[in-house]
Formats: structure tokens, sequence, C-alpha cells
């Protein structure tokens, strides 16, 4: 499945920000420890959060989400932590 299904959003899909979410995050190339983090978040909103105002944008880059059946790459996080029906407050300065 692609960063974000765009058929789906075309046929008026609403993603769950409720859900459970499940990001998994590579770590620097140039790190020798842990190849990769894995966190479980009870809420997607909360999983977005984190990977775009906490994960360092490098790793953000190589990072995916996983809510339910749906796979989304760093470019499809930042696109649903953008969305006007992104339900937390963001931070005010927030560079892609």
């Amino acid at each position: 499945m692609g960063a974000f299904d765009q058929a789906a959003a075309a046929e008026g899909e609403v993603f769950d920000y409720d859900a459970q979410a499940e990001l998994f995050s590579a770590r620097s190339r140039k790190s020798s420890r842990q190849a990769s983090a894995y966190r479980r978040f009870d809420r997607a909103a909360d999983a977005i959060r984190f990977a775009i105002e906490d994960l360092p944008p490098e790793q953000l880059l190589r990072a995916h989400l996983q809510v339910e059946e749906s796979r989304f790459d760093g470019n499809g996080i930042r696109r649903l932590y953008e969305a006007a029906e992104y339900p937390l407050v963001r931070r005010d300065a927030v560079s892609p």
C-alpha cells in the first residue's frame, strides 16, 4: 500500500485518529546501535504528533505509521498532521 491511500481519500473515507497505531522509525544510518525503533500508541493522533514534533527530521523520512490496515510513510504522516481534521493542538513552529 502506498504512503497515503489516495483512492480511499477520494472516496471520502475518514481517517480514524482515535484508532490504535504503531510507529516504526529507522534510526540514523550512522548509529551502529539498534536499527529501528517501535512504539505503540492508543491513539493515532498521538503517534502522528510524536512523529512530527519529536522525531528528528531524518528519522521521520524513514518512519512509517501503521493504523488498522493502512500504512503511511513520513509524507503521509505529515499530511495527516496537517489535515483540518487532526484533533490535537499543533506546535506553533513546525518546519517540514
